[in-house]
C-alpha cells in the first residue's frame, strides 16, 4: 500500500521513563537512511509514484498514513524533522513548513472562520501582530490584544465568539513570562484552544507539558541555530496536523508553505547539538545580564531575580536548559543605542541584525526593526522603549572578555 518507506525507532528502555526530557526524546529517535546510513536520506522528489491507482484515489480521499503524495503535502525528509520536533515538544506529530510565519499563520486560520475571535498577548513578534492587527480583519477575524501576564484581563477579552489564545512564552521583545499553566486552565474552562509559540524557550520550557494545545516555533532561529535558512513548525495532536494537510481544506496544504527537504535535513542536523547550544546561550546570557544589572544598566533577563516572571519560569522551566540566551537593556534612547550597536559591532562583539540565536551575538533595537509593525503609541504603552536594545546572545567561548568590551561600549557612548 505505501509508496516510500523509513524507519523511526525509539529506545524501549527509555520510553518507558516518567521524566519527560526533550532532549533526551531527540537523542532516543534512530533513524537510518538508504544502505544503512546513520542520516536519513534526503528526498530529492517533487511527487511520489503510487503502486496502484486505488491507494493514489485513497490518499486523495484523506487515506494518507505511510503514503506520500506530493511535496506541498509533505516529503520523507520534513516528516523525519516533524517527528523529532513534535518528540521534543511531547505531542503526537509536528508539521514543518517554509517559515515561521508558514507555521503560524494557517494554523490559526485552521482554527478560526469569518465572524471568529481571538485573544493574544498584545506583545509579541511583530510579523504575527501584524497578521492578526492588519490581516485577519479582512477575513472578518478580530483580535483583542492584552497584557498577557494579567490572567483576568486575558479571561475579561473572552467573548462567544472567542477561538483561540494566543502568546509567546518569552514575549519578543519585552521578555514577558507567560502563565502557561493559568492560561490553559483559561482555556479549557471556555472550551478554547491554547497555541503558544516558544520560539524564544526551546528545551527550556515544554509548553504542551503545561497545558497547551499547540506548539510553535520559528526553526529559523535557535532550533536551526546557523541564520542560514528559514524554517517553521506546528506542533500537536495527530488529528490537527492531518486538518492542516488536508487537500481540500487544509490551510497549510493550501497556502502552500512548504519547506524543501534539503532545508529539513539540515535542520535536523543542527538539532541534535540544540540542548548543547541551548545550554551555552543560557550561560552566557545570564552572566552578562547579572554584570549588566551589577553595573546600573536597566537589563531584562528572566533568569534575574529582579524579573517580574523570574519565580514563574522557575516553575515552568526544564532547568538544566536555563532561562534561555535572549537579554534586552535599555540604552536611553534611540541615538545612545544606535551608537553602541554600531560600535559593539565594530569591535566584534557581534552583528547589528535581527533574527537570533546564531553563534555570534546579534542586537537590534526593536521598536524600529522586528516591532516597527505595532504603532508607536501602543509600543509606549507596552513599555517598548525606543532605546530597548534586544540582544540574542552568542555561543562565545570566553564570554568574560565578550562582557568587557561590551562595558567598554557602553562607557564611550555614554550608556554607562
Amino acid at each position: 500500500m505505501y509508496n516510500l518507506f523509513y524507519l523511526i525507532k525509539q529506545n524501549p528502555f527509555t520510553m518507558a521513563k516518567k521524566e519527560f526530557n526533550p532532549a533526551n526524546n531527540i537523542q532516543d529517535l534512530q533513524f537510518f537512511g538508504e544502505s544503512g546510513g546513520v542520516n536519513p536520506s534526503i528526498s530529492d522528489s517533487s511527487t511520489y509514484t503510487f503502486l496502484s491507482a486505488q491507494t493514489m484515489l485513497d490518499t486523495f480521499e484523506g487515506n494518507t498514513e505511510g503514503c506520500y503524495l506530493y511535496s506541498r503535502h509533505t516529503t520523507p525528509s520534513n516528516m523525519y524533522l516533524g517527528e523529532a520536533l513534535a518528540a521534543m515538544e511531547g505531542t503526537q506529530t509536528a508539521n514543518v513548513a517554509a517559515s515561521g510565519m508558514g507555521a503560524i499563520t494557517p494554523t490559526i486560520l485552521q482554527f478560526c472562520k469569518a465572524g471568529d475571535h481571538i485573544v493574544s498577548s498584545r506583545t509579541i513578534y511583530g510579523g504575527t501582530y501584524a497578521f492578526l492587527k492588519n490581516f485577519t480583519p479582512k477575513l472578518n477575524i478580530d483580535t483583542t490584544f492584552v497584557d498577557i501576564t494579567s490572567l483576568a484581563a486575558v479571561e475579561a477579552a473572552i467573548t462567544p465568539e472567542t477561538k483561540i489564545i494566543f502568546c509567546e512564552c518569552v514575549s519578543n521583545p519585552l521578555l514577558e513570562i507567560a502563565d502557561i499553566k493559568g492560561l490553559a486552565a483559561i482555556a479549557k474552562k471556555h472550551n478554547l484552544q491554547l497555541l503558544v509559540d516558544n520560539t524564544f524557550s526551546p528545551l527550556s520550557i515544554s509548553p504542551i507539558k503545561l497545558g497547551a494545545d499547540v506548539v510553535m516555533h520559528s526553526l529559523t532561529k535557535f532550533i536551526n541555530g546557523s541564520s542560514d535558512t528559514m524554517g517553521g513548525v506546528v506542533c500537536g495532536s495527530q488529528e490537527l496536523i492531518d486538518s492542516l494537510r488536508d487537500v481540500n481544506d487544509g490551510a497549510c496544504m493550501l497556502l502552500g508553505a512548504s519547506m524543501d527537504s534539503l532545508r529539513a535535513a539540515s535542520i535536523l542536523k543542527n538539532l541534535r547539538t540544540l540542548h548543547i547550544r541551548m545550554q551555552q546561550h543560557s550561560k552566557n546570557a545570564l552572566y552578562l545580564a547579572q554584570k549588566f544589572e551589577a553595573d546600573g544598566v536597566r537589563a531584562v533577563y528572566p533568569g534575574l531575580p529582579s524579573h517580574p516572571g523570574h519565580e514563574l519560569y522557575n516553575g515552568m522551566m526544564n532547568a538544566k536548559y536555563g532561562y534561555g540566551g535572549m537579554l534586552t537593556i535599555d540604552a536611553g534612547g534611540l541615538e545612545k543605542a544606535n551608537k553602541l550597536m554600531e560600535l559593539m559591532q565594530e569591535r566584534n562583539v557581534g552583528y547589528l541584525a535581527v533574527s537570533l540565536g546564531f553563534y555570534k551575538t546579534l542586537f537590534s533595537a526593536p521598536g524600529t526593526s522586528t516591532s516597527s509593525e505595532i504603532p508607536e503609541d501602543e509600543q509606549a504603552e507596552m513599555g517598548l522603549t525606543e532605546g530597548l536594545i534586544r540582544f540574542s546572545i552568542g555561543l562565545d567561548d570566553d564570554i568574560q572578555r565578550t562582557y568587557q568590551i561590551m562595558h567598554q561600549c557602553m562607557k564611550d557612548v555614554g550608556v554607562l
